[in-house]
């Protein structure tokens, strides 16, 4: 396993848990939000010895990975596509409405959009089909991949793409392959994956079709 700089922007359900479950496996992460590391303080001192609390801006420019935990609805939130440039970011937001519901994007997919917020990034879309707690909780190292829970990837990098799985295999997941970003329609809420307890061997039984 390969330790890396791991920089998340927004420190939520997701983002949180995720901090969390990386620092024990080795990497060093920065935790951000809109409201300043102030507000992190004791995120990052349950967290330990490997977490820190940064800036938004801070945060992408140190890592060399870079995890997108805000509400998509709120692109103010992202950090500057300078920051990101050439580097792996993983896509774990849906497109939901403040208000109830999920925006149109037409036949485009919501990791598509994010990618034209910040051109120059290597967006694979990942940890958005999955429940927080799950996530948590059902990470699960001893288990076969096919007999692990399953969390999807899309993408259009291969090699970021393949990055992204070997982390969730880290974390006690089945990796599960869904095509490209513009795939990642399948993943979206209302599809007939997001949020469901799949194994790795049911999940792509099920995007095959069968």
């Amino acid at each position: 396993m390969r330790t890396m700089k791991i920089g998340i922007i927004g420190a939520g359900m997701v983002g949180g848990t995720l901090a969390h479950l990386l620092v024990p496996l080795g990497h060093e992460v920065a935790v951000s939000n809109s409201r300043g590391p102030a507000s992190l303080e004791g995120m990052v001192a349950e967290i330990g010895h490997g977490a820190q609390a940064m800036t938004v801006n801070d945060a992408a420019e140190w890592a060399d990975l870079v995890v997108l935990a805000v509400p998509w609805r709120t692109p103010e939130a992202l950090p500057p596509a300078s920051s990101v440039a050439g580097k792996i970011v993983v896509d774990a937001m849906n497109p939901y409405r403040a208000w109830g519901g999920t925006y149109d994007l037409g036949d485009s997919s919501s990791s598509e959009e994010t990618r034209t917020r910040l051109p120059g990034a290597r967006l694979v879309k990942a940890f958005n089909t999955i429940y927080f707690r799950h996530l948590a909780t059902e990470g699960n190292t001893s288990l076969p991949e096919a007999e692990r829970r399953a969390i999807f990837v899309a993408g259009d990098d291969a090699e970021a793409k393949a990055e992204v799985a070997g982390l969730i295999r880290d974390l006690g997941f089945a990796a599960v392959d869904a095509g490209t970003l513009r795939d990642g329609v399948k993943l979206q809420p209302g599809a007939p994956v997001y949020n469901q307890q799949l194994t790795g061997a049911e999940a792509r039984k099920q995007l095959a079709g069968g």
